[in-house]
């Protein structure tokens, strides 16, 4: 396991605040001024793919957020004094880092596969093993953490459906809301732009990527709220965080209302 390090910049985000604001040991309302004072603290799963590169832009940028623990098999290539990281190739079991997981208010859980190719058993494998051994950790280390999963449209709730990956999806969806977090939520994305260099790590995604990019500007005027961009996308995941969502799970529709 390798684990990278790096300090971070908290202490200029809470000197920007008010008195009032910076007493507060997380984050929370300044009834004075009756707006949100956040000082949030964040993980990102799966922040070199390219939702999760997104995420993690909007993270480092955000006032808000005073530091960011990205969790992955491979670096991200990000150089910010809010970025810390661990490394490490298994990502079904965190005991020997345990202890750098505590104290965070969110989690942002952008891991995720292509189900072409895998086989039911190594998809779900992948797909609910990794996500409910990191959330199951977190949620027993931070109870009051709010917790968004990355699904998919078209995902199945009712776990009974014909499409594998739905199925699986769905699974994961609802073994995530069972679990005790303050609030946990499925972000089910559709068709999403990338916007500041994100690239999938899926060749044929990159593939279809570069042959639609001419189209998704105009596709974007033709059905508004239905595709996202990457810079959305990252809004939205903290806008849940800050101020909660009407529903657990969010279609793009969504996801766009909260951006």
């Amino acid at each position: 396991m390798l684990v990278i390090t790096q300090v971070s910049a908290g202490t200029a985000a809470r000197k920007a605040l008010s008195p009032a604001a910076r007493s507060m040991t997380s984050w929370g309302r300044c009834k004075a001024r009756n707006v949100y004072t956040c000082i949030m603290k964040v993980v990102v799963f799966g922040a070199t793919g390219m939702l999760g590169q997104g995420v993690l832009r909007e993270c480092l940028l955000a006032p808000d957020v005073e530091s960011v623990l990205s969790i992955g098999r491979s670096p991200t290539g990000v150089t910010d004094p809010k970025l810390r990281e661990i490394v490490q190739a298994d990502l079904w079991h965190y005991g020997s880092v345990e202890e750098q997981l505590r104290g965070y208010d969110a989690c942002f859980f952008c891991l995720g596969v292509t189900s072409a190719g895998m086989s039911e058993a190594d998809y779900e494998r992948v797909t609910y093993g990794i996500t409910l051994a990191a959330a199951g950790t977190l949620c027993r280390l931070n109870p009051q953490m709010t917790f968004v999963f990355v699904s998919g449209a078209a995902t199945d709730s009712s776990e009974q459906g014909r499409i594998m990956w739905a199925r699986v999806k769905g699974k994961t969806e609802n073994a995530i809301f069972r679990l005790p977090f303050k609030a946990a939520y499925a972000f089910r994305p559709g068709a999403v732009q990338p916007m500041h260099g994100e690239r999938s790590r899926t060749a044929a995604y990159r593939v279809l990527y570069v042959m639609t990019k001419p189209l998704l500007p105009l596709l974007r005027r033709m059905f508004p709220g239905q595709i996202l961009t990457t810079e959305q996308f990252g809004r939205a995941m903290l806008q849940v965080v800050r101020q909660g969502a009407p529903k657990r799970v969010l279609e793009s529709s969504d996801i766009n209302a909260l951006s």
